[in-house]
């Protein structure tokens, strides 16, 4: 979205070849094309930020056309003085004005199949994920909500699954560290790739252990949540 242009589809063509777990796309999707366009290139769902912002109709047109269970609203927010919390797009980089909570009750009204609630504040700092903002959504809306931004380890997912209403959590820079941490060679190779200081340095990394999706699901599984654990 940030660069008004969408050309994803083929890595989902190549990652839909390689795996067999449903594949959530986002980043650029701005009408209806655009989403029939990532669906057939083997994308499950698609989700949507700035432009359901930008025009709330375009969730009931597309819940309408594809399902609600293809339709995936991101909602970025961060936390104000106030104590409210506004919707931003573009990574958090755009204000919007919307207000969180309201905004979330208004993409379930019109046809959306679940939330994808980020929290800026919270994101990549491994500190754990915005509890308050994560329920305050959770109690307002009957659809799923997928928690996003903030977790370090295994207890930040358990805990956030138990205590604040939460569906799902979405995770990426647990498991992108621990990666890097368990293998040096991932730098060295990507030396021609830009600027990756900060990943030479790992100062970013002390609060991020080595979890692996394996040790996380036991990790829920021990504190009595539900989980299918495959050896």
């Amino acid at each position: 979205s940030l660069y008004q242009r969408n050309n994803l589809t083929d890595i989902i063509v190549k990652t839909a070849k390689n795996i067999f777990i449903p594949i959530t796309v986002g980043g650029g999707l701005r009408t209806l094309d655009d989403i029939n366009e990532v669906l057939r290139a083997g994308a499950d769902k698609v989700a949507i930020n700035t432009a359901a912002i930008q025009n709330p109709d375009f969730i009931t047109e597309a819940s309408h056309t594809f399902g609600s269970s293809t339709i995936v609203i991101a909602i970025e927010a961060i936390k104000q003085s106030d104590n409210t919390y506004l919707a931003y797009t573009d990574n958090g980089r755009e204000y919007t004005g919307v207000n969180a909570i309201s905004w979330a009750k208004e993409v379930e009204e019109r046809g959306a199949g679940e939330i994808l609630l980020t929290s800026i504040d919270q994101e990549g700092t491994g500190n754990g994920f915005d509890l308050e903002l994560i329920k305050r959504v959770s109690d307002y809306v009957t659809i799923p909500v997928i928690a996003h931004g903030g977790a370090a380890n295994g207890s930040h997912i358990s805990e956030t699954i138990k205590s604040s209403g939460a569906d799902a959590v979405a995770i990426a820079s647990m498991l992108h560290y621990a990666a890097i941490n368990n293998n040096s060679s991932i730098i060295s190779n990507y030396d021609d790739e830009g600027n990756i200081e900060f990943l030479k340095k790992k100062s970013s990394f002390k609060m991020f252990g080595e979890w692996n999706i394996t040790q996380i699901k036991a990790k829920l599984n021990s504190v009595d949540l539900p989980i299918r654990i495959l050896n």
